[in-house]
Parts: structure tokens; C-alpha cells; sequence
């Protein structure tokens, strides 16, 4: 029996690829946040500079690398304060065969990111 993703559930998914792809790049993580809607979802360090990376998951048709800008530059203002470089990860998730459809739990599923916008 199939069961749609639920929001957190698509965000886990994003936060899993946006945290293999920090690691791979060398990234030590100083906390992690999976929390719906509570920003940062990673403060991380690389090369001795703290670095604060916001991730959404985002469904399709919407495109992942779109910024909300102004939400965004609250997280800057806020990133800052502790010297810290920001980063927006959009993780574009969709169904494998028919984009239109939900993401589920039982079927394959496709991922469109590109990796860390600096912002």
C-alpha cells in the first residue's frame, strides 16, 4: 500500500541529500535542524569559517533553484552576527514516471539539485 510523502517526510529526504553533499565536500556539522520552518538546517564548518545552509524541499512544478530573497536575507542578517557564510539548497523532489503525480513511499522518485547557492 502506497502512502504519500508528508511534507516533513519530503524535507528528510532533501536534508539526507543536502547532508551527504555537505559531507562530501569536507563540511563538519556543528548542528543540524530537520525541523519544518526552522532555519538554519545546518550550521556546518569548513576551512575554520561557520557556514549556515538553508534547505526546502521543493515539489514540482515549482523550481528548486528559485531564492525567496527577502526570507533569506533575514537568515544573512541573522548569519552575520556569528561571521557565518549562508547558503540556500533548494532540493527539487518529483515522481519518476509522471511528474504531476504525488511523491510516494513505495515508488521511485527523481531529484533536481544543483547544490549550495551562496547567498
Amino acid at each position: 500500500m502506497k502512502k504519500e510523502l508528508s511534507k516533513q517526510e519530503l524535507h528528510n529526504l532533501a536534508m539526507n541529500i543536502v547532508g551527504k553533499d555537505l559531507e562530501d565536500q569536507g563540511f563538519e556539522f556543528l548542528g543540524v535542524n530537520s525541523k519544518l520552518k526552522s532555519d538554519p538546517q545546518f550550521v556546518a564548518l569548513k576551512n575554520k569559517k561557520l557556514h549556515f545552509v538553508v534547505v526546502r524541499a521543493i515539489e514540482y512544478p515549482q523550481d528548486p533553484k528559485e531564492i525567496d530573497y527577502i526570507f533569506m536575507e533575514s537568515i544573512k542578517e541573522h548569519a552575520l552576527k556569528f561571521e557565518a557564510i549562508t547558503f540556500f539548497a533548494g532540493v527539487g523532489i518529483a515522481h519518476a514516471d509522471n511528474y504531476e503525480l504525488p511523491v510516494n513511499d513505495t515508488e521511485n522518485y527523481v531529484v533536481n539539485y544543483d547544490g549550495l547557492q551562496e547567498i
